[in-house]
């Protein structure tokens, strides 16, 4: 039996700094650690906004829109820089320029050698094209109002062509919320060190546009006292399990998943995916009705009647088989609640999904104190209704209530989504940001558990499994493009995992 995360290199508990996403509090802490001065660095940001803004756009009249704080003086570093090629800028201050302070007071007086500083209004945006914002970053925490609604509420019907310094002003930067609803919609955003959580969870993230993290002289080295906790879900951030010529198919697990005998498709899904993700062996456990069925259409894997509790205690009794799936086609009922009981106690790796966790609406404790008591890894994975129906955590954003659910439950929890969230017992979650619309078909989210246990049998932990999953789900449905169907990603699975 393979036994669960063997190597270190697979129980990684703190987050690699290429991955790492800031608060907006832990930006703050950076910019204080940095050793760098602060007008250096504002300087530095400014200008790595103008470079993006040289390499995308060809020459032409430009409006930068200047809060009261320091992303306002980032706009002042960017209109200077342009004038200084020769781009003709106009610039608008929210707030009086007698109110700025430290380095936007600073580079505001810079600018002033080039143009005037003009009050922030919606005829700054005539007959310019393209549209700096840089009134708030990512510290924002209430709706624009006043004149800043006003010319962000300009900016979006007119479709003018919006850069945004950091975050698209009125954006949460920690959440993804767009406060009030009211954001520009920007082609390009450049943000400073890392990545914010908005950048990558929506609605923001859908205002963004492309995405550039500049360097801007803080040194990685800040990181290590600041600790994040968040991650952008990408390989950097797990490691799949290494093969040699030497290996036996029961060095890369035993893998079971629970079929039903109405919903026939959704667990030869997953089990198609836990193959594909490398698991020795696979099992289908399916009531003897259906045996047939699922032999005939899964000739890889070995299927079995499974209908009392006496045959899923027989089936568990095999240490050989080190992870199971239950869930997907199962069916909603007692008959579900019971079997996931009894397979949280076997001590194996668990992944539960669809009917396994809908099957404890009415009693989600009971599922949460089984979880609680499991001694291998747990994943669950839920989309937005099945999670309300398990979980009861205080409302907010994805991130933070993901992170809730598994520090309540003990388990890892892979909230579903086109941002999906995983999150660990201890902290640590990750938002994926490669998956594409298309996914949004039946039958997805069962390929998605298959490739979770997969990856849990052979070894990985629940943390790195979960990620690992998710990234791969997404990548095959990127590589097969519009059109796909679940069926296909599983045999999608080579070709990405080729480049590992």
């Amino acid at each position: 039996m393979t036994p669960f995360a063997t190597s270190p290199a697979l129980l990684p508990h703190t987050i690699p700094d290429e991955c790492a996403v800031l608060s907006a509090a832990e930006m703050y802490a950076a910019d204080k650690a940095a050793g760098v001065d602060t007008l250096t660095l504002m300087e530095a940001a400014g200008l790595s906004v103008t470079r993006v803004i040289e390499a995308r756009w060809p020459r032409c009249a430009v409006a930068v829109l200047c809060g009261p704080g320091n992303n306002g003086g980032d706009g002042f570093v960017v209109a200077r820089r342009l004038a200084e090629k020769g781009w003709p800028v106009q610039v608008g201050l929210l707030g009086p320029p007698e109110a700025l302070k430290g380095d936007a007071a600073a580079n505001a007086r810079r600018w002033r050698d080039f143009g005037e500083i003009r009050p922030l209004a919606c005829d700054l945006l005539d007959g310019t094209p393209l549209v700096v914002d840089a009134l708030f970053g990512a510290g924002l925490s209430r709706a624009l109002e006043g004149r800043a609604r006003e010319i962000v509420t300009a900016i979006n019907g007119r479709a003018l062509t919006c850069i945004a310094i950091d975050v698209p002003s009125g954006v949460h930067g920690d959440t993804g919320e767009v406060l009030d609803g009211v954001a520009p919609r920007c082609a390009a955003t450049v943000t400073f060190f890392r990545a914010k959580p908005a950048h990558f969870l929506y609605p923001a993230r859908d205002l963004c546009g492309e995405l550039t993290v500049a360097g801007i002289g803080i040194p990685d080295a800040v990181l290590k006292d600041i600790a994040p906790r968040t991650a952008h879900n990408v390989p950097a951030l797990w490691h799949l399990p290494r093969w040699t010529w030497s290996d036996h198919k029961y060095d890369h697990g035993d893998a079971v998943v629970i079929g039903g005998d109405l919903v026939t498709g959704a667990a030869r899904l997953a089990a198609r995916a836990a193959r594909r993700a490398g698991a020795g062996l696979l099992r289908l456990a399916v009531p003897a009705s259906a045996v047939a069925l699922y032999a005939s259409a899964e000739p890889g894997a070995f299927v079995q009647a499974m209908d009392t509790p006496a045959e899923l205690d027989e089936l568990l009794a095999d240490k050989r088989r080190n992870g199971v799936l239950i869930g997907p086609g199962a069916g909603v009922g007692a008959a579900t609640r019971a079997r996931v009981l009894r397979i949280l106690e076997s001590g194996k790796a668990v992944v539960l999904d669809a009917d396994a966790l809908t099957s404890f609406e009415d009693t989600p404790q009971a599922l949460l104190t089984a979880i609680g008591r499991a001694k291998g890894p747990v994943v669950l994975t839920p989309h937005e209704g099945e999670f309300g129906r398990i979980f009861k955590v205080p409302a907010g954003s994805r991130l933070a209530r993901a992170r809730a659910a598994a520090a309540v439950s003990g388990a890892v929890v892979i909230l579903k989504g086109p941002d999906s969230v995983v999150a660990a017992p201890d902290g640590r979650a990750s938002i994926a940001s490669n998956a594409p619309p298309w996914l949004a078909t039946g039958g997805s989210g069962d390929v998605l558990a298959g490739l979770v246990l997969g990856l849990l049998v052979q070894g990985m932990g629940g943390w790195q499994a979960a990620n690992a999953a998710v990234w791969l789900h997404g990548e095959a449905g990127r590589r097969l493009g519009r059109g796909l169907i679940a069926e296909d990603l599983p045999d999608a699975l080579p070709g990405v995992l080729a480049g590992f």
